[in-house]
């Protein structure tokens, strides 16, 4: 299974995959009742789709696609899988199935290209991100992937706690704990003959300058992702203030306690992120009108067979049933679409999929060209 939908729509639209292609598009839920209804629509979907290949590929033998959609139909656990929708394409020789984040529009086609808009929808404003959540005397780090957060384990010498970082050494003279401040974190090391509230204030910021030190070392040995804090104000504050061995957003971030809260709280918080981050992109789109570009349907149609365009913009007011001027004939509005953003990809073009308020020109399909 592809890791993502960027790396699933480099597969299809190699020349590694050989179709022709049953793509079907379909909502789950967790439900008991809509797992059935889903289940019995995918059913009926293979049901129609068999129709249509047999027409379109006489020559091929349908019962190699009914096989891997059996092994599907029959697979229970398959259906509470809990993700919002589903991608499964078939072919002779394949199956893929990939989740989706997104609401689609349940479908099936049947093709000598796999249908990938969905799956295009799917795998825009996907940022990859590290998000350290912030307290006073203790921290834990997640990574948001997929548009799915996940904690970051770490191993028992992280500086996970204030403790762990800077450990404890017991004043029998008041029978108090301090902490050992490591003369290695820098110019707040070292209580001396300090008050009770700088030396809180010196472990305070001996710890932040701990995490710093300890994720400098851990990021350069994972994945290089931006970093946004989660905390309160005057953690976020102090953090900025003395680490300088990470780099950490210093425009966005989410200004609250990220104290006893679920996996699914944070990342219901973390939405703000997601939209301040899609906000910039979305204007950064705003400048391509500025350069080169093509709005009329047989302009964007050559430029994308002839390699020459750098991104194409899709509305999703697009997304209609459409079947040309002759209904005798096969054809799909969508099918079309899809064939312009499989042609834009294999020659090394973007797709998006967007509202039109937040395409270019707030145009209703739009390619800005590279040349």
């Amino acid at each position: 299974m592809a890791k993502n939908s960027k790396d699933l729509l480099l597969q299809l639209t190699s020349n590694q995959v050989e179709g022709p292609f049953v793509t079907i598009m379909l909502n789950t839920q967790v439900a008991f009742q809509q797992v059935e209804k889903s289940h019995l629509k995918f059913k009926n979907f293979v049901k129609e789709a068999k129709q249509r290949y047999e027409k379109r590929y006489p020559n091929l033998d349908w019962s190699v696609i009914q096989e891997k959609a059996d092994s599907i139909l029959n697979d229970r656990d398959f259906w509470r899988n809990g993700s919002k929708s589903l991608a499964i394409i078939l072919t002779p020789h394949e199956t893929f199935v990939h989740p989706l984040s997104i609401e689609v529009d349940d479908q099936y086609y049947v093709g000598d290209t796999p249908y990938l808009l969905a799956i295009i929808k799917n795998a825009q404003f996907n940022y990859s991100y590290y998000v350290l959540a912030l307290n006073r005397d203790s921290m834990a780090l997640y990574k948001m992937e997929n548009k799915k957060l996940v904690e970051v384990p770490l191993p028992a010498d992280a500086p996970t706690t204030l403790e762990i970082a800077l450990g404890t050494e017991r004043d029998d003279s008041r029978g108090v704990l301090h902490y050992r401040s490591s003369s290695n974190l820098g110019n707040h090391a070292g209580h001396g003959t300090n008050t009770k509230e700088e030396e809180l204030e010196i472990d305070w910021s001996n710890y932040y300058l701990a995490i710093g030190k300890y994720l400098k070392n851990f990021i350069e040995t994972e994945e290089k992702l931006p970093v946004f804090l989660y905390g309160l104000p005057e953690n976020q504050t102090l953090f900025r203030k003395v680490v300088r061995s990470i780099h950490v957003d210093q425009t966005i971030s989410v200004p609250s306690s990220p104290t006893q809260l679920s996996l699914q709280e944070l990342e219901k918080n973390l939405e703000s992120i997601q939209k301040e981050l899609q906000e910039k992109e979305v204007l950064a789109y705003q400048r391509l009108m500025d350069g080169k570009y093509v709005h009329h349907l047989s302009d964007i149609k050559q430029s994308a067979k002839t390699g020459r365009i750098g991104q194409l913009f899709i509305a999703t007011s697009n997304l209609t049933d459409g079947f040309g001027d002759d209904p005798d004939t096969e054809y799909d509005w969508r099918q079309e679409l899809n064939s312009l953003s499989i042609d834009t990809l294999i020659n090394g073009g973007d797709v998006y999929v967007l509202e039109q308020k937040n395409a270019p020109g707030q145009k209703g399909l739009i390619a800005s060209l590279r040349y």
